[in-house]
């Protein structure tokens, strides 16, 4: 009994010594983590700056399968932000400003501790220079919990870390891996649908469609208009030379509505079309290399472009249903003129034996999807 009492005894002054070490060491922290992403800069930083995509390389989302994510409405750029409860940790990160490919600075909340986060993105060598930046404070609890993992600092730093091995990862696979296939000439169905249109330079559209697409979704579930199929995009114009991009966002509705003067929402119909269909599964960063390759076929293949048409491209499979982006499907259609083809003269059966019918006159038809 006396060595039990002893061994308590040592026991609760280890507690005790413990308790008096942790609470005089600094609760404050600043760390800061860098790594080289191989990717260009504009890429990892658009990225970054959508919450959509924090689930792919978050360190402590990744490492809690079972974590419940909520996002705002628009999940880039200032006020945007993410909230999580898993089951170690729960928390929110909110985006407080930003500045355009090269720096993004953060407010987090995770498990009632606040701490302030930037992200810092440089042309370097092999890639880009991805410097993590966070400024905070541990309670009591958290001290403790990281005396017992190698220190405040260590603790901090290996989450972080993890973080942007997990975003080099994902970068490196999932944005490079894609596949484009020109699938065949085909007969697009036309039907109703409802757009905002804008005008844009080229390097801004990216950027707009990540805005309009969510805003375009909220608007339908706002108004609880039914969609008939997957948001598209119309580019009405695309002048390169002059670095003008008209585009509309769309999506397909089953009837005809009307909406108030001045509204930047509008109805129209499409018309149906033939076209040259291109299928690129991956990041949407690879649609210019489709488009290519669907021009490249059309020249071929010596079709015509239809200049009544504009090209669509119809999202298939995005972030909303599928949170790999090397798992996405856009599908391209590039209008064309009808192919035709002479149809072989026939002739009929002579009505008698003295008589022989004169060739038919030959006939065009459309090739069939």
């Amino acid at each position: 009994m006396r060595i039990l009492k002893y061994i308590l005894l040592l026991v609760l002054l280890f507690f005790i010594g413990l308790s008096v070490f942790v609470s005089t060491q600094k609760a404050n922290y600043d760390i800061s983590r860098s790594k080289v992403i191989k990717t260009q800069k504009a890429t990892v930083y658009n990225y970054v700056n959508d919450f959509k995509n924090w689930e792919t390389f978050s360190s402590w989302i990744v490492d809690d399968k079972g974590t419940q994510l909520n996002y705002s409405n628009r999940t880039i750029g200032k006020n945007s932000f993410i909230t999580w409860d898993g089951t170690d940790s729960d928390g929110k990160v909110t985006t407080l400003s930003f500045k355009q490919n090269d720096s993004i600075s953060q407010k987090m909340i995770s498990n009632g501790e606040e701490a302030s986060i930037t992200w810092k993105f440089k042309d370097t060598v092999g890639g880009t220079k991805v410097t993590l930046i966070s400024l905070g404070k541990l309670d009591f609890k958290s001290k403790i919990l990281a005396f017992f993992n190698g220190g405040i600092k260590s603790t901090v730093e290996d989450v972080y870390a993890k973080t942007l091995e997990n975003l080099d990862k994902t970068l490196d696979f999932e944005l490079n891996t894609f596949n484009i296939k020109v699938n065949a000439i085909v007969n697009r169905p036309g039907g109703f649908y409802l757009k905002q249109s804008i005008t844009c330079k080229e390097k801004s559209v990216a950027k707009n469609l990540k805005i309009m697409i969510p805003k375009m979704e909220l608007f339908f579930k706002k108004n609880n208009i039914v969609s008939t199929g997957k948001p598209f995009v119309i580019y009405n114009k695309y002048d390169k030379t002059n670095d003008i991009i008209g585009l509309s966002v769309c999506i397909p509705v089953r009837d005809s509505l009307r909406f108030s003067p001045g509204s930047d929402i509008e109805w129209a119909n499409m018309l149906p079309f033939t076209a040259v269909k291109t299928t690129l599964t991956g990041d949407r960063s690879h649609t210019q290399k489709a488009w290519a390759k669907t021009f490249d076929f059309i020249n071929k293949q010596k079709l015509v472009r239809n200049p009544s048409q504009q090209v669509i491209e119809i999202y298939r499979k995005g972030v909303e249903d599928e949170k790999q982006p090397s798992k996405w499907v856009t599908e391209i259609y590039v209008p064309v003129l009808p192919k035709v083809v002479p149809r072989k003269p026939t002739y009929s059966k002579p009505k008698d034996s003295t008589s022989v019918a004169k060739p038919a006159t030959p006939l065009e038809e459309t090739v069939n999807p």
